[in-house]
C-alpha cells in the first residue's frame, strides 16, 4: 500500500490543449468517484512542432504544478508529451508507477488484439519522428508490421473547433488516402486530440478496419494501477467536492474554443482557471 498518498486525492491529468479531455471523460466516467485537476497547456500548443527538449521542459514544469495540487497520480494524457517527456516526469517526481503515459497501454491493446497484423498510426510530427509506437510494438510483437504518417494538421483544426463537418472531413480523407496506410487492420489514434474525429476516420473506413479509441484503453490501465496500488477511491465524493473540485480545469492561456469543448465534454458548465505556471512563483 502507498504510504505517500490517499485514494481521496486528485488524478492530475495534462495535455497540451483540449484533446486531453477525451481521457480526463474516459476516466471520469469510468471511475466516478475519483476527483480531477486538468492542466491544458494552450499557451504551448500544439505541441507536435515543438521540439523535445521543449516538451520535456513543459512536461516537468507541468508534473510539479499537479503535484502541489496533491495528485496521486499524473496522466500524461498527451502522445507527443508521453514520448518527449516521460521518463523525466517520472524523474522529476519520483512518483514511479503512478506517472501513465498514453503509449504504453496502447501499444499492449493493439498487440493483444492484432497480433501479426498490419498496424497504422497517425499522430504529430513530433510523435512519428519519435518511432515511439513502433518500438513498443515491436518490443511486444517483433512481427507486426507498423506503419506510421505525420498528420500535422488534425490538432490544430480541432484545438480551432473545426471538426465533424465538411472541411474536417476533406482533410482527414486526404490524409488516410496515402498509400502507407493501405490494407491496414487496425488505426491507432496517436494523438488524445483524434478521438474528436474518430467518427469521421470511421466513415472513411467503413467495418473494414478498428479505430483505435486510446482514451478509453488509458481509463482501464488507470484503474488498474490505481488498484494495485490501493489508491482507487471507493468512497462517492460529498455533494460540497461535487459543487468545487470534483473537476477542475486550468489552462497556461485562455481559449474559447477550449472552454466550449469543455462544456461538451463534461456535459456541464466548467470553469476554466488561467494559470501561466511559467509566469507564476
Amino acid at each position: 500500500m502507498s504510504i505517500d498518498f490517499k485514494p481521496s486525492q486528485p488524478i492530475g491529468i495534462f495535455d497540451s490543449g483540449i484533446g486531453g479531455l477525451t481521457v480526463a471523460r474516459a476516466i471520469t466516467k469510468l471511475l466516478p468517484n475519483e476527483q480531477i485537476i486538468y492542466f491544458g497547456d494552450t499557451a504551448h500548443m500544439p505541441y507536435g512542432e515543438k521540439s523535445a527538449e521543449a516538451i520535456k521542459n513543459y512536461s516537468i514544469k507541468i508534473a510539479d504544478f499537479l503535484k502541489t495540487k496533491n495528485c496521486k497520480m499524473i496522466v500524461i494524457a498527451c502522445n507527443t508529451a508521453s514520448a518527449a517527456g516521460f521518463k523525466a516526469v517520472v524523474k522529476s517526481t519520483g512518483m514511479k508507477d503512478l506517472i501513465v503515459n498514453v503509449i504504453d497501454p496502447a501499444a499492449a491493446y493493439v498487440v493483444k488484439n492484432h497480433y501479426r497484423e498490419k498496424i497504422g498510426v497517425i499522430a504529430t510530427k513530433r510523435t512519428i519522428g519519435s518511432n515511439v509506437y513502433a518500438k513498443r510494438i515491436a518490443s511486444l510483437d517483433p512481427i507486426a508490421d507498423v506503419v506510421q504518417l505525420a498528420t500535422p494538421l488534425l490538432a490544430p483544426m480541432i484545438e480551432e473547433g473545426f471538426y465533424n463537418n465538411k472541411i474536417s472531413q476533406t482533410i482527414i480523407n486526404s490524409y488516410l488516402s496515402k498509400s502507407k496506410l493501405n490494407k491496414i487492420n487496425a488505426l491507432i489514434l496517436g494523438c488524445t486530440h483524434y478521438p474528436l474525429v474518430k467518427n469521421e476516420i470511421q466513415k472513411f473506413y467503413g467495418k473494414s478496419v478498428e479505430v483505435i479509441d486510446t482514451s478509453e484503453i488509458v481509463a482501464q490501465y488507470v484503474k488498474a494501477v490505481l488498484e494495485k496500488h490501493y489508491l482507487l477511491n471507493l468512497t462517492k465524493p460529498s455533494k460540497m467536492i461535487l459543487a468545487n473540485k470534483a473537476k477542475q480545469f486550468f489552462v497556461s492561456d485562455f481559449t474559447q474554443s477550449f472552454e466550449e469543448s469543455s462544456k461538451i465534454f463534461f456535459n456541464e458548465k466548467v470553469k476554466l482557471k488561467q494559470c501561466n505556471i511559467w509566469e507564476d512563483k
